[in-house]
């Protein structure tokens, strides 16, 4: 009960108060709440720990009631030997206890599996929250050029109508008013669809605001790989495959079948007591198939965890590279390609309204800032997504190490 109310809260609280803006700590526990994958995946990690609790269990045993030698010419069990027992299968030893922990293993594996969910969820958020972010910042630069491009547009109009311009120089003006508005209205559509998929993630169906920054750098965390949860998941699976092959190389003895039972013979008023014991006999199958599977599974189920290491290793190492790739390029932007193309806009624009410089000169220099202001905000939110990655693997589940 205690969960569900926070889980209403979470969600109540998401849909409806646009006044308070989302932080990427909340974002994350709205996801780990409400998000129904994981939810799903929670259910069914339960789901398996109660097939667990169910592993050990003996059989049940049987009530048997029997009626033996009636006379043919009196139905009735005045005459007949009346007996009532209890049979009772009897695993044979070793069985039980293999099915139990490789039951156990499973259960493991499958909270080790919900884990690893929870961490790609967690990372996917931080994503998607980051490319929200970083498309808000684009839509503010293309809104600044559409109102600049609008700004010249009406200039050379006025510059036209006094005979200071030709023609074509308007018709160049009002072309680039077009084209960034026609950009603007893709990053719109782009900021639309990344709030989209962010709410899908928190499990929302309305957005509020978001509140953060992007990261400029940010000390670069280091993973014990020996610990994560697709490691250890895939540990556990082999565990299970191993157990079940034990549990395989008991099939050839079988199980047997204990019965007591009490009762009177009421043709001679005599009392009865009778045992028995029942067994299988190993014919026809002996379970070779079984223990072939259960020999090449354990084989593929250590091979499957040498395999998750090897690639959790090669993704490590390719997210480290990428995150110092993504800090230079942010470093080149920020302290000399950006400074740079404000300085030649600044000059430029001053120059042109001196008459030192033609229109297409002002449009061009204005366009590489912009361009340069757009590459800026896409070199910045490829480094907070190499972050994410780098911190999924690590199991940072906050904003920074």
């Amino acid at each position: 009960m205690r969960y569900q109310l926070i889980l209403l809260s979470l969600l109540t609280g998401l849909a409806s108060a646009t006044a308070e803006p989302l932080d990427l700590p909340a974002a994350i526990a709205a996801a780990r709440a409400g998000n129904p994958e994981l939810r799903s995946a929670r259910a069914q990690a339960d789901a398996v720990s109660g097939r667990a609790a169910q592993a050990g269990a003996w059989p049940n045993p049987e009530l048997e009631l029997s009626a033996e030698d009636i006379p043919a010419d009196n139905l009735g069990l005045s005459r007949s030997k009346n007996m009532i027992g209890i049979a009772q299968t009897v695993p044979f030893p070793g069985k039980k206890h293999f099915e139990a922990r490789a039951a156990d293993a499973e259960a493991t594996a499958a909270d080790w599996e919900y884990s690893q969910r929870e961490r790609e969820l967690i990372r996917d958020v931080k994503a998607s929250f980051y490319r929200v972010l970083a498309t808000e910042q684009k839509l503010a630069v293309s809104d600044q050029l559409v109102a600049l491009s609008r700004s010249l547009a009406d200039a050379e109009r006025r510059r036209v109508a006094a005979g200071d311009a030709g023609d074509q120089e308007l018709l160049r003006a009002e072309v680039e008013e077009e084209r960034a508005g026609t950009e603007r209205n893709t990053v719109a559509a782009a900021l639309a669809e990344a709030r989209q998929e962010l709410a899908a993630l928190l499990g929302v169906t309305a957005l509020p605001a978001l509140q953060g920054n992007l990261r400029e750098s940010a000390e670069l965390p280091a993973a014990d790989l020996a610990q994560h949860p697709g490691v250890r998941a895939a540990a556990a699976q082999s565990e299970r495959a191993r157990l079940e092959l034990n549990r395989a190389l008991l099939d050839p003895f079988p199980d047997f079948t204990v019965s007591a039972a009490v009762g009177r013979d009421e043709a001679t008023d005599e009392s009865l007591v009778e045992f028995r014991v029942s067994v299988p006999l190993p014919l026809f199958d002996w379970g070779l198939g079984k223990r072939r599977e259960a020999r090449a599974l354990a084989e593929a189920r250590r091979y499957d965890a040498e395999a998750i290491t090897q690639r959790l290793q090669r993704q490590h190492g390719t997210q480290l590279a990428r995150c110092r790739a993504a800090q230079e390029n942010v470093r080149a932007y920020r302290d000399r390609i950006l400074p740079k193309a404000e300085k030649a806009a600044a000059l430029v624009r001053t120059g042109f309204d001196a008459g030192k410089f033609g229109f297409l000169d002002l449009v061009d220099t204005q366009r590489t800032l912009t361009e340069a202001r757009l590459a800026y905000w896409d070199k910045l939110l490829e480094l907070n997504l190499a972050l994410a990655e780098l911190e999924a693997l690590a199991g940072h589940t906050t904003e920074s190490p």
